[in-house]
């Protein structure tokens, strides 16, 4: 809850790491060990001028500082309009070539965010202008972050908007990203793996109680949500790549 005394804000939300509190426009983060990495990638940032993501201000205290993003980060995931889908997809575009060819990328293509979802997006005006939380932040394939975001912004097993809708957002999406030539067939693929991947997240997790970041029944439920969408998404994976293609 917001301090009016002191101008601190305990800040909700994040699944993963704790403690994160706002202090008037800075945003103050427990040090782990992906600290450096994300100081140094949040630098690159600046240097490229992507200004979709915060500014790394320096460490104090066990904290590292960041810059404090206006605007509104959805609490759940939910369906949304073409136009936020797409500029969803430009944002991951404009992200990934400020690391194109740099250090911390190293022999891979890009660095990648690997929580690309919309409730790591800040939204001004109804559309995503900004990627927050990059813990998990490493170096990878555009696949890994584009295949995460299909699914998350526009792929869900238990809405009722028809498969047919969800793939066509899935193209808004990747058109916009603008992937193009044969790694546009693998997205579907990089989808399915992304999905399972999230389960064995999850449950890795579940197994190692003493660290778990939620209670297992929380675990659960996580498991079992990202299993039926891998089934969703397979089970109609003719009709994502047809929307592609």
């Amino acid at each position: 809850m917001p301090d009016a005394s002191s101008g601190v804000t305990m800040l909700s939300g994040g699944r993963m790491t704790k403690g994160v509190i706002r202090v008037d426009d800075s945003v103050l983060r427990p040090v782990t060990e992906s600290s450096g990495f994300v100081a140094a990638l949040l630098k690159t940032f600046e240097q490229q001028a992507f200004d979709g993501a915060p500014k790394y201000l320096g460490q104090a205290d066990g904290m590292d500082i960041l810059s404090f993003l206006p605007g509104e980060v959805p609490a759940r995931f939910q369906v949304w309009e073409d136009g936020q889908v797409a500029a969803a997809g430009a944002l991951l575009r404009a992200m990934h070539d400020a690391t194109r060819g740099s250090k911390l990328a190293g022999r891979s293509p890009v660095v990648c965010h690997h929580d690309v979802g919309p409730n790591n997006a800040v939204f001004v005006d109804g559309l995503p202008t900004a990627w927050i939380d990059f813990d998990t932040a490493a170096p990878g394939s555009p696949l890994e972050d584009l295949g995460y975001a299909a699914w998350t912004w526009c792929i869900a097993s238990k809405c009722t908007v028809p498969v047919e809708r969800q793939a066509e957002q899935v193209k808004i999406l990747t058109d916009a990203y603008g992937l193009q030539g044969p790694e546009r067939g693998a997205v579907v693929d990089a989808i399915l793996e992304r999905q399972a991947r999230n389960a064995r997240f999850w449950a890795e997790l579940m197994a190692s109680s003493e660290t778990a970041s939620a209670e297992p029944e929380v675990l659960a439920a996580r498991i079992e949500w990202s299993r039926a969408e891998f089934a969703f998404t397979a089970a109609n994976r003719l009709v994502f790549e047809d929307a592609l293609a």
